[in-house]
């Protein structure tokens, strides 16, 4: 029996769902529900469901990008999206990340059973056949959850930023981030970290006013010396030699 989660902030949607459609006619079971993107990935990355219904609109949460996360960590997983929000762009986005069917609320419930139906022959051809390559759709959510982590670690750069900090904000596993940083940056996080803070401190070294020790602790780096070890090894000479070269 295939396993199914949905995931909605709004309570009466999750709760007609799983009602009213009669899962067992589908060799379905609803597993779990969740009313956001956090609570939902966890719970996918828990319970390991086959089929998800999930919204893309929560409050202060980017389904989106939950969605290009699980499509990415687990590219098995069938997704439908029930959503209010009337956006082309979006709908294709989706898509093109593998989801099954995009369905505008209200959906009507032949809409539901059809995309239902659709996931479920889906999952039962690929029980029948040996397990195939990483298709397009989980190549493409993996490199938009790469673009996701580049993207915050350039605008947080600043913070004590770990692995875990960005892989949560991209709904994916620490290991699972890990792993497509390696294969679309063949570069580590840390490595990729420490380029974009070095890359920073470089400009402020323009500026004769500050000083090493303040642009060390403006581009996130909390020991001096690690900063400066970290600077030269990239560089390819010290701050303050780089600082010289400029003038």
């Amino acid at each position: 029996m295939y396993r199914v989660v949905l995931i909605d902030d709004e309570s009466r949607i999750v709760e007609g769902l799983r009602r009213v459609v009669r899962w067992a006619d589908y060799n379905c079971s609803v597993v779990g529900v969740a009313g956001d993107a956090d609570e939902g990935a966890a719970l996918i990355r828990s319970l390991r469901p086959q089929i998800l219904f999930t919204d893309i609109r929560m409050p202060g949460k980017d389904g989106l990008t939950m969605v290009a996360g699980l499509r990415s960590e687990f590219p098995d997983l069938q997704v439908a999206i029930l959503t209010g929000y009337r956006d082309f762009t979006y709908a294709q986005e989706a898509i093109r990340l593998g989801v099954t069917r995009f369905l505008l609320k209200p959906s009507k419930m032949d809409e539901i059973k059809e995309a239902l139906q659709a996931m479920v022959e889906q999952l039962d051809k690929m029980g029948e056949t040996a397990e195939a390559a990483e298709d397009e759709p989980a190549q493409h959510a993996g490199s938009f959850i790469v673009n996701q982590a580049l993207e915050y670690m350039e605008k947080n750069y600043q913070q004590k930023l770990g692995l875990q900090t960005v892989a949560d904000c991209c709904y994916v596993s620490q290991w699972h981030l890990s792993k497509l940083l390696n294969r679309y940056q063949g570069k580590s996080f840390y490595d990729i970290l420490n380029a974009i803070r070095i890359s920073k401190a470089k400009i402020m070294l323009a500026d004769p006013s500050l000083k090493i020790w303040e642009i060390s602790e403006a581009v996130g780096y909390t020991d001096t010396a690690h900063f400066a070890r970290t600077f030269k090894k990239l560089v390819g000479m010290s701050a303050n030699e780089y600082r010289n070269s400029l003038h």
